[in-house]
């Protein structure tokens, strides 16, 4: 009898101690914080700065601009709207596009042929 009031009582002092011995809160929080850096720094960073360099460029399509679609068609710029572009895929053939839609501006003296 005396040997579990003993066992009761240490235990009781035990977790009246608190986290003798457990995690701190510094350990606990500081690998969650790296984890979200190297998600910052890889992931994040570079996926907005892609974003504003598309928004810049789609932002300044002016008409004579050679470009491809998102579809991968190659044509020219012929007029510009605010939300579209009308595209010259080949002599007489025209398509209408959304300016998001624009993956890329190709150089002025490209050849789309």
């Amino acid at each position: 009898m005396t040997l579990s009031l003993q066992w009761i009582g240490l235990a009781q002092a035990q977790s009246a101690g608190g986290d003798a011995g457990g995690p701190g809160f510094l350990a606990t929080v500081v690998p969650l914080v790296l984890i979200f850096a190297i998600f910052y720094f890889l992931i994040i960073r570079p996926q907005t700065k892609r974003m504003k360099e598309h928004r810049q460029m789609v932002q300044n399509l002016e008409k004579g601009d050679k470009v491809v679609t998102g579809g991968g068609l190659h044509g020219q710029i012929t007029r510009v709207t605010d939300d579209t572009v009308t595209v010259e895929l080949t002599e007489g053939v025209r398509v209408k596009a959304q300016r998001d839609t624009i993956q890329s501006v190709l150089p002025k003296d490209s050849d789309k042929d």
